[in-house]
């Protein structure tokens, strides 16, 4: 449904029909009140008749009800001297004013005559209904008395034409202001999204527009922005992956070197040992234990540079990440059993694509050095959930998180001299990550410690 050409012709009717409208109407009025101006004297006649006949029909009723309360024919309401206190106001101004009798005008529009009589301890008050509310007459009187004496002192012609050029040109005045305001909220935006596509065209892949609308320039804006986010990730993922290229050059190469120093240096300490005699042998023993140990370190670390270095064959399938997330850590739970592993796993997590073994080895490293930080009476939080077309798994720890200058150096290859660590295998995880169409990112930790986000595609309907 195309909202926006529904709502520029919205716009437009409502720009050329609705001043069109009000004007219309604005003329009918003037013409009506026109017509009513006209002639003042009948107005002037009608209005003086209205005045005798009421004042006529008052006299006449207070006559009625003066004979109708000396006869007896209506019941009075009674007041007696000791209840003053809560007598009526009407009534306690009565007996102050001294008075022997008083007609006055009750109920909301005046239709009701009340006759107040007063005697010695007491005050009777007779009431009538009138069939005509005198408030109302009076009202009608005295508005019809304005029409005529404002006629009289207004120049009628020229009142009109002044007033409808006036009331005319407001009108279309506002419907000018009310169009360009529109025609700006609509231009705006894509104002906005051209200044956003020149940014992005010119290197700034942060450019974002904010907007809440949801017709068709709020979608083009959401893909603008998705499209943004992509290649900014993108080229992340680029200069991470050309990083990668260019240290598994200096990998093999530094592994081919060291290698070659390294097994002279192992056999010729073996040999030396095997030929030396019985003297001093245990402490040869231990020297040459000694260095064959840390040849074998090396070595270690070596075969890690290599298959860092080196390209995998992927073979990608269908996998339950609930399943894998549960395997891994049962698998790893026995080696750290001082640390309590929490999982949160998505109920409906669609499966992902991706190769089973780079999943598990990304899964392994996670949680090992997530129970390595946390270390004796610590936690682990496993999470999954499904994003955007894809599926998320983040592993959360409750150690000591990281520093500023340790997220800055994540996920570059490093020596490390921790006892089993080669200082490649956040690296090495996020390559894999990478490779299978995802990606390894660093999020807030929910345990106080650090986290991480493994993002892998989703797989298809028919998958």
């Amino acid at each position: 449904m195309n909202r926006l050409r529904n709502r520029l012709i919205l716009i437009f009717l409502a720009a050329t029909l609705v001043p069109l409208g009000v004007t219309l109407w604005i003329t009918t009025s003037l013409l009506e009140r026109s017509l009513t101006y006209t002639s003042t004297r009948e107005l002037d006649e009608l209005s003086k008749s209205l005045e005798k006949t009421g004042r006529e029909y008052y006299q006449q009723a207070r006559e009625n009800l003066r004979v109708a309360a000396v006869s007896g024919r209506v019941e009075p309401a009674k007041f007696a001297l000791a209840e003053r206190a809560r007598w009526p106001e009407t009534v306690a101004g009565f007996w102050d004013s001294g008075e022997p009798e008083r007609f006055a005008l009750s109920g909301d529009a005046g239709d009701r005559l009340d006759y107040l009589v007063r005697s010695p301890q007491e005050i009777r008050v007779y009431t009538m209904a009138l069939a005509v509310g005198m408030n109302q007459l009076t009202t009608e009187f005295r508005h019809a008395r304005e029409q005529v004496a404002a006629s009289r002192s207004r120049d009628l012609r020229r009142g009109f034409t002044y007033t409808y050029v006036l009331l005319a040109s407001l009108v279309w005045l506002a419907a000018l202001a009310i169009l360009v305001y529109l025609a700006h909220r609509l231009s705006r935006p894509i104002q906005q999204l051209t200044q956003g596509l020149a940014e992005l065209a010119g290197g700034n892949f942060k450019a974002r527009i904010e907007s809440d609308r949801d017709d068709e320039i709020g979608r083009a804006i959401a893909a603008f922005n998705r499209s943004a986010g992509d290649l900014e990730r993108s080229r992340d993922r680029l200069i991470y992956l050309t990083q990668l290229a260019s240290w598994q050059t200096l990998a093999r190469k530094m592994a081919h070197e060291v290698k070659n120093s390294l097994t002279p240096i192992r056999l010729t300490v073996e040999e030396m040992l095997a030929r030396h005699g019985d003297k001093d042998r245990k402490f040869l023993e231990q020297a040459a234990q000694i260095v064959v140990d840390e040849i074998e370190t090396l070595e270690r670390r070596i075969r890690a540079f290599s298959e860092f270095a080196a390209e995998p064959p992927l073979d990608p399938h269908v996998l339950d990440v609930n399943a894998l997330v549960e395997d891994r850590i049962a698998f790893l739970k026995a080696g750290h059993p001082e640390v309590s592993y929490q999982s949160r796993l998505a109920a409906n997590a669609p499966r992902v694509v991706a190769d089973e073994d780079l999943v598990k080895g990304i899964l392994v490293n996670l949680v090992e050095n997530a129970a390595e930080a946390a270390g004796s009476g610590g936690s682990i939080l496993a999470v999954t959930h499904a994003v955007n077309g894809h599926v998320e798994i983040e592993i959360h720890d409750s150690g000591p998180g990281l520093s500023e200058q340790a997220r800055r150096t994540l996920f570059q290859p490093t020596i490390s001299f921790k006892k089993g660590g080669t200082g490649l295998g956040l690296s090495i995880a996020r390559k894999s990550a990478l490779v299978s169409g995802g990606d390894l990112l660093p999020v807030p930790g929910e345990l106080g410690g650090a986290g991480f986000r493994l993002i892998l595609p989703a797989g298809t309907n028919g998958q």
